[in-house]
């Protein structure tokens, strides 16, 4: 095998790597159950992960999963989705994403993270940037 070869294959083994832990991320921002969401945010967190945007700053996965439900609550019928690729390095990864409506497909609030990954693949550290917001009327 060529150096070119072991480059890109090192790339597309790390481009999973990211990948991978970006949809278990999704997995728990979709979760709503409160069984599925404990389940979601322990596949996804290490057991003292945290989560910090403007409106959060929270640590471990009994705060992340309250993060997740006042999401829910505050849009109940919305989905998180992915946005463009996933780009990562070493044990960085960042992504866009937006909040999507079932019913009638509007995206009212979208975003930007990157997150930090242990040895085990799990979400140390997610740094949250909200891009769109609602306004008030």
């Amino acid at each position: 095998m060529s150096a070119t070869d072991r480059h890109d294959t090192d790339r597309r083994e790390h481009a999973d790597r990211y990948g991978d832990a970006v949809a278990r991320y999704f997995e728990a921002w979709n979760a709503r159950e409160p069984e599925a969401l404990a389940k979601a945010v322990a596949a996804a967190w290490a057991v003292d992960g945290t989560y910090t945007d403007p409106l959060a700053d929270v640590r471990g996965h009994e705060q992340l999963g309250a993060v997740v439900s006042a999401a829910h609550a505050a849009f109940p019928g919305f989905v998180f989705r992915l946005t463009g690729a996933v780009d990562g390095h070493h044990d960085t990864a960042r992504f866009s994403w937006e909040l999507v409506s079932e019913v009638d497909g509007s995206a009212p609030v979208a975003g930007f993270d990157v997150i930090t990954l242990d040895g085990e693949d799990r979400i140390t550290s997610v740094l949250g940037f909200l891009d769109r917001v609602p306004t008030a009327d």
